[in-house]
């Protein structure tokens, strides 16, 4: 079988078309991601990408590029499919978890090579197509309507609205939604911006403009509030934060703290990925793919997850829409669904990538 031979982690940075804010000071204004290459024994090359994110994991660019380092001694000389031994040796590096996942999708895109496939002929599909959200930040209405617009313009029929800096600022932002795009669904973020006392209330007038759902609304430690806002069903909950590994989904199904849950591979990788999609699916939950804010090459590669069995509602596969540029062909919306066999068309453009990439100590 074949061995990893080589891990090389590859710095870019692809500029966005405007700022992405969040929760109650995040900002994103470009992608300062890392494309991580993994060479096996026979030649066979995997990629993926990693995306730190300070805010939510505290990650940076270096941070990544340190536990690559780490893990890359540990894992060359492995064979690919050691799985075990693999993920004994992700597991023993707590924390990091989008160079973890990189890491796990890379090296099954190596495994998919080495058997002459590719990852959309490994994952077969459940059904053929998904329903693809938008994420649009906190912004100014004159910026968040064009932001909608090119979204919309692409095929887009549902959007994330990030809320929860202002009640009235965020309903005045949905009934403008509403009134200029009135065949799009709209559901909320509030990234645990919340606090126990004021969230039934929130929910309820969200409830009341016809939000589908709302994304974490309370922080992560108030375990009984969140129980509590779940039994009382004003809004189905999205997952998101509260489930960041299997053993976090594990304890949030004991609590029954929400209705859907918020996989992103980008951190999970695909094999606890599909571990805690199993998981939500014996115990009745909906689910689905989140892209954390990739290229069109990392939403390529997040979307295959999205027609696994058990992914029902709407995947945030379109972020890469605000980025200027990519080294990867999307396929085009459809009315707002994106198709299986449209993603066979997707490839890896290493010329186009050399556009974007930054100077490496490599």
């Amino acid at each position: 079988m074949p061995s990893i031979r080589r891990i090389l982690p590859r710095p870019f940075r692809l500029p966005l078309r405007g700022a992405l804010r969040w929760g109650r000071a995040s900002e994103l204004a470009a992608l300062e991601h890392v494309l991580l290459e993994v060479e096996l024994s026979d030649g066979s090359i995997g990629r993926a990408e990693i995306p730190p994110r300070p805010t939510i994991y505290g990650e940076t660019l270096g941070t990544v590029l340190a536990a690559l380092d780490y893990l890359s001694p540990r894992l060359v000389g492995l064979e690919v499919e050691d799985t075990e031994a693999i993920q004994q040796v992700l597991g023993n590096f707590p924390n990091n978890p989008t160079a973890k996942a990189g890491l796990d999708i890379a090296l099954w895109e190596a495994w998919a090579h080495s058997e002459g496939q590719t990852l959309w002929q490994v994952f077969e599909p459940h059904h053929p197509r998904v329903r693809v959200s938008y994420i649009l930040g906190i912004a100014d209405e004159a910026e968040m309507l064009a932001d909608a617009h090119a979204a919309y313009a692409a095929g887009v029929r549902v959007l994330k609205v990030k809320v929860g800096r202002d009640l009235q600022g965020d309903l005045l932002r949905i009934a403008t939604l509403k009134e200029r795009f009135p065949d799009v669904a709209l559901y909320a973020d509030a990234n645990e911006t919340l606090s126990p006392e004021e969230a039934p209330a929130y929910l309820q007038r969200w409830a009341e403009v016809g939000l589908l759902y709302v994304e974490e609304p309370l922080p992560i430690a108030e375990v009984q509030a969140r129980q509590r806002l779940r039994r009382a069903a004003i809004l189905p909950l999205i997952a998101d934060d509260s489930a960041f590994t299997p053993r976090d989904l594990w304890r949030e199904v004991q609590l029954d703290t929400f209705d859907i849950l918020n996989l992103k591979p980008a951190r999970t990788g695909y094999t606890q990925t599909l571990q805690m999609l199993a998981l939500n699916r014996a115990e009745g939950k909906k689910a689905m793919v989140g892209s954390q804010a990739l290229s069109s090459f990392g939403a390529y590669q997040t979307a295959l997850m999205a027609f696994q069995e058990g992914v029902s509602e709407p995947c945030e596969l379109a972020f890469h829409l605000k980025a200027e540029g990519g080294f990867c062909s999307f396929p085009p919306l459809k009315e707002g669904w994106l198709y299986w066999e449209d993603l066979a068309q997707c490839r890896f453009d290493p010329q186009a990538f050399e556009r974007f990439a930054l100077n490496s100590r490599r």
